[in-house]
């Protein structure tokens, strides 16, 4: 796998609907084809993407978008962009195949393996804070309850 491809597939990660997507543009960019290569797969083979796993970006989130992304990226747009979520992707993985979606398939899935450890890290800190804490008032002869 290319090492640089991960620090990409990271850097397009967003969060909408509190979920954690790659729009499609930035799917097609890391695939190496067009946006509407991309949004083709999605459309022929509907079955593979049930509710949930891409979806439209609705007006407010365009807006969103817009002002924290280079309004050029946009700029050529007719549409609303797609929100591909972790299950979209991995859908779209079954369709693409070539060395390239291959290479890119992988450093998808370690991108979001390594979120999802970031995730459950951050969780466990203030329960282990907690637990210190209490030893703390243990051993210092202090434990109220």
């Amino acid at each position: 796998m290319d090492n640089n491809l991960l620090p990409e597939v990271e850097n397009k990660i967003i969060t909408l609907r509190n979920q954690q997507v790659i729009l499609d543009s930035d799917v097609a960019e890391l695939y190496g084809v067009e946006t509407k290569r991309i949004n083709e797969a999605v459309s022929n083979n509907p079955e593979k993407f049930p509710t949930g796993y891409v979806w439209e970006v609705d007006n407010q989130e365009f807006a969103i978008l817009r002002s924290k992304i280079s309004t050029a990226k946009f700029a050529k747009t007719r549409q609303f962009p797609k929100a591909f979520t972790e299950k979209g992707l991995y859908m779209l993985a079954t369709i693409l195949k070539s060395p390239k979606a291959v290479e890119t398939t992988i450093a998808i899935v370690e991108a979001y393996a390594k979120l999802k450890e970031l995730s459950r890290v951050i969780v466990e800190i203030p329960q282990q804070e907690d637990k210190s804490t209490e030893q703390w008032r243990t051993i210092g002869g202090r434990h109220n309850e």
